[in-house]
């Protein structure tokens, strides 16, 4: 239960084997073989890592119950990978199937802003987070209670195509996510920097956080102002106004709760909206402070329960925007309320590409390096120096990033009415999202084809589709499902369609 309770904990890594072996080993009164254990897990497992829409074997049930049948049967690591393996990719099943389920309960948070009532979203957000937790802890007391010889023989059990139609589904799965961002950012103006962002991501194969980085050139380029020519000196210049200082609403306590609550952005991820909810949930203190009807706190709420998706590590940068944002709506009638989500959007791919990319490919596989190194040998201080290597950084920048926000925010917003920074803000951030969004096929969904044609020549078919166009199935069904978004098919029946698709594609060998 701890260990799947990270989502409210702000994905500091707790849940990794390298933390929980320990503590399964502290449980069952031999620290030094849940250190070593965990370690051992963690080697075999340290790829495995949930970026964007990927669900990966769940780590967390796998490493606990092998962990704890290895020490109880006294058999070590080797019945500890036996074990972890077939039942993290079970229980990646339960996971996601817990995900298509909370995708349910978006009419039910969607009703509570239609009432303007938080506190019901809050309150929703949080018992629908339980959830997951509740739900893998009477999974794993079940398991332990059935026994290793028992949990083993259900998994042999569940045949091999049934496992490989589920995988194949669930890579087809991000393909509803890239349309339903499409929805929201996809238009004539800004559509080749999505194709320009798929390119190099697909034929020059650079990895998302070069993306990002030219994506910001190419946006500053785009929306720079060529520079007023200075005035002739027998000009006359008049001085400029003062301006009039700004009261603020909002306090820095209201700016630090910001932070606090992000760490609960996950809780009540789903395959439909995918943080949504914690976005709301996260920025209701900002929202109490600056509306006091019923019908602006309503609009506010439904603003913020619209499709969310970034990295947890940048996210307070957002948080920060958004806020000094909402802050000028609430004091300016003609405020451009539809700024507030584009501005949300356009920056959340670019900033999901960034920060993964720093957190997972630097600073975890340095913690990971440096902490399985001395664990592995029983060393209780390899999982605390994992910890703390990734976590100092983390929270403090993700602290600090709250405040950075909220100031450039603020300043940004000062000078809204005398020039087009919004206007120009916002197609930049389109330029960039647009650009993650179009690598994202080609670098997180993973499909191809087995066909072959010719009986004795077998020219692959994935093969003729690399040299024309690479990941070209990836992005084909990205298109089709926003295609069918476009035509308001419900999100459910895409869902149910992919999971259908993908299933039936690996049983007659189509798709793997």
């Amino acid at each position: 239960m701890f260990g799947h309770s990270e989502d409210f904990l702000g994905t500091t890594l707790l849940s990794r084997p390298l933390v929980l072996g320990p503590l399964v080993g502290l449980v069952l009164g031999d620290l030094t073989q849940g250190v070593i254990i965990g370690a051992t897990l963690e080697l075999i497992f340290m790829g495995n890592i949930k970026v964007g829409a990927a669900i990966p074997p769940d780590v967390v049930t796998g490493g606990v119950l092998g962990t704890a049948f290895a020490i109880i049967s006294g058999k070590g690591p080797a019945i500890a990978l036996a074990i972890a393996v077939p039942v993290s990719i079970l229980a990646e099943m339960v996971i996601s199937g817990l995900f298509v389920f909370r995708a349910a309960l978006n009419k039910k948070f969607n009703q509570y802003a239609e009432d303007g009532d938080y506190r019901k979203i809050q309150r929703l957000h949080i018992v629908s987070g339980l959830l997951r937790p509740l739900l893998m802890g009477i999974i794993v007391l079940l398991a332990l209670q059935l026994g290793a010889g028992a949990m083993k023989s259900f998994l042999d059990m569940v045949p091999a195509w049934v496992q490989s139609g589920l995988r194949v589904a669930g890579n087809m799965l991000p393909a509803l996510g890239f349309a339903l961002l499409m929805n929201l950012m996809f238009n004539k103006k800004v559509a080749p920097y999505f194709f320009l962002g798929f390119m190099l991501a697909a034929y020059l194969k650079l990895p998302m956080i070069a993306i990002g980085g030219l994506g910001v050139i190419i946006a500053l380029i785009v929306t720079q102002v060529t520079p007023k020519e200075s005035p002739d000196d027998d000009e006359f210049v008049e001085a400029p106004e003062e301006e009039p200082v700004k009261t603020y609403k909002l306090t820095n306590r209201d700016i630090r709760n910001l932070f606090f609550r992000s760490l609960a952005l996950e809780a009540n991820f789903n395959f439909e909206t995918w943080q949504n909810t914690g976005f709301a949930f996260t920025i209701i203190p900002v929202l109490k402070r600056l509306y006091h009807t019923k019908q602006s706190m309503a609009a506010a709420l439904k603003r913020h329960l619209q499709f969310f998706n970034t990295s947890p590590y940048g996210c307070t940068l957002i948080f920060g925007i958004t806020a000094a944002m909402e802050e000028q709506n609430s004091q300016d009638k003609d405020f451009d309320k539809e700024s507030i989500n584009s501005v949300k959007l356009g920056l959340m791919g670019p900033l999901a590409g960034v920060f993964d990319s720093l957190f997972w490919g630097t600073f975890k596989v340095i913690a990971a390096g440096v902490g399985t190194s001395l664990a592995i040998k029983g060393n209780v201080l390899g999982p605390l120096l994992f910890i703390l290597i990734f976590n100092v950084p983390h929270l403090l920048l993700r602290y600090n990033l709250t405040f950075t926000g909220y100031r450039a925010g603020t300043k940004f917003l000062q000078n809204l009415a005398k020039n087009n920074v919004m206007d120009r803000l916002t197609k930049g951030a389109s330029i960039l999202g647009l650009m993650v969004v179009g690598a994202m096929p080609a670098t997180l969904m993973f499909i191809t084809t087995p066909l072959t044609i010719g009986a004795r020549s077998g020219v692959s078919v994935q093969g003729i589709l690399d040299q024309l166009v690479p990941a070209i199935i990836p992005l084909g069904l990205t298109f089709l499902v926003y295609y069918f978004v476009k035509k308001n098919v419900k999100t459910t029946y895409l869902l149910l369609g992919l999971l259908i698709l993908g299933f039936v594609g690996s049983m007659i060998h189509l798709f793997v």
